[in-house]
């Protein structure tokens, strides 16, 4: 995700209400490094969650094929990325979804997961995640969503 440039945050800044103004500042003081890329988000792509989601997995997308072999450098680092971004949503659906492309992409990519316990362990961690992230969820989806892992499982 490209931060926006602080001309283009101050006039969605200007937008807001008094009140919106103030949640986004109390969420800005938490995410002290990433302060441009939260502002995106809350001005620009909370309104568009499916937009943002797929976004995500366009870059996951984009990160495999320049690496179809990924290392366990390269996939922590695409965690890393991805764990920072799904802090800004509130939306358990949107963490599904890009975790569950993550998997996806992982075991169809050309990386041996099972001959590393590492990459073995980082793949059932985001499995792990949604999971928790699924508990509050109506059960229909949880049911749909725990047959997908299922299939994803090693």
């Amino acid at each position: 995700m490209k931060a926006a440039s602080i001309a283009e945050l101050k006039k969605g800044l200007v937008r807001l209400e008094p009140g919106e103004l103030l949640d986004a500042c109390l969420s800005l003081a938490r995410f002290k490094k990433d302060n441009k890329e939260l502002l995106t988000y809350l001005l620009f792509l909370c309104h568009d969650e499916l937009g943002f989601a797929n976004s995500l997995c366009a870059e996951i997308d984009e990160q495999f094929s320049l690496t179809p072999n990924a290392h366990k450098k390269t996939l922590r680092k695409l965690i890393r990325w991805m764990n920072k971004v799904l802090r800004f949503t509130k939306v358990k659906d949107t963490e599904i979804q890009v975790r569950l492309h993550f998997c996806r992409k992982l075991k169809a990519s050309q990386t041996p997961i099972r001959s590393s316990k590492v990459v073995v362990n980082m793949y059932n961690g985001q499995l792990k995640k949604v999971r928790k992230a699924i508990e509050k969820l109506h059960e229909e989806i949880q049911r749909e969503v725990e047959r997908e892992i299922r299939e994803l499982e090693l």
